[in-house]
């Protein structure tokens, strides 16, 4: 249909272009929507927004077919709402006091304050000499008892008694000189 620019019509006659052209195929939009794009939820909003923006879009230009120009805007508006919903998801949420929203992960400080204090550990029972060291490793770190440290080790088991709590000591002394205590802090 030819028709003067559409600055030289009339309101009568924009609204009766836009009934006849583009409100005619409301219908067969709405079936080819639901159709190509399964997931857009909301075929309602895009339909409208289609109109709106050909309604804009014959404001500025005349439209040589405005069904071809109304399926093409739908179209990019339905892409567009699939893209956005797998770049951000929407998840249903059932009860909003349930979420937790405070992260209580160590931060980076926390863990780079931690991985700090296990160097210095390492560095610490390195000096220990080699029984004590193991003996250590054994029953403190690894939890086991005395006399499964002793067997694991061949020594008595007072033997092992002695060297956890020298070994103990050293660690302390040598922890407290790199400005740690026993405690952590």
């Amino acid at each position: 249909m030819n028709l003067p620019p559409p600055e030289n019509l009339s309101d009568v006659d924009q609204t009766r272009w836009f009934t006849d052209e583009v409100r005619a195929h409301e219908s067969s939009l709405r079936s080819y929507l639901r159709g190509s794009f399964p997931t857009v939820r909301d075929v309602d909003d895009v339909v409208q927004e289609s109109f709106l923006r050909i309604w804009k879009a014959r404001a500025g230009q005349p439209i040589q077919s405005a069904r071809a120009f109304l399926f093409r805007v739908a179209r990019n508006l339905a892409l567009d709402v699939v893209r956005r919903r797998r770049v951000a998801p929407v998840e249903a949420v059932g009860e909003l006091a349930e979420l937790r929203v405070v992260d209580e992960r160590p931060g980076a400080a926390e863990t780079l304050n931690a991985q700090e204090k296990l160097a210095v550990l390492t560095d610490a029972l390195d000096a220990l000499p080699v029984r004590c060291r193991e003996a250590i490793i054994l029953c403190k770190l690894q939890g086991k008892s005395y006399r499964e440290a002793a067997m694991s080790l061949g020594i008595a088991e007072k033997t092992i008694a002695e060297h956890v709590y020298r070994g103990t000591q050293r660690l302390g002394e040598e922890l407290n000189k790199r400005g740690i205590d026993r405690f952590g802090t």
